[in-house]
């Protein structure tokens, strides 16, 4: 067995700045991302700005976000 770190509340991320993608609609469904000290990345529910954000390693968004430009996940919007 093993811990499993399932983030923290956005609220608690004082000082950090949002950023989501000027591809997002709307209606705010799109998630966002925010740099933390020391080199991790937070990422949140843009609907849901209050609660939970999921906190990854600067390795980890890149290879979400090599997956992304090399259309690994294409086949779940289409």
């Amino acid at each position: 067995m093993h811990d499993t770190y399932n983030g923290m509340a956005a609220t608690d991320l004082e000082g950090v700045v949002w950023q989501k993608s000027r591809h997002s609609n709307s209606k705010g469904n799109c998630v966002e991302l925010a740099a933390l000290p020391g080199g991790a990345v937070a990422m949140r529910n843009s609907r849901f700005p209050d609660g939970p954000a999921l906190i990854y390693t600067r390795d980890e968004i890149e290879a979400l976000l090599l997956g992304v430009k090399d259309g690994e996940f294409d086949h779940l919007v289409g």
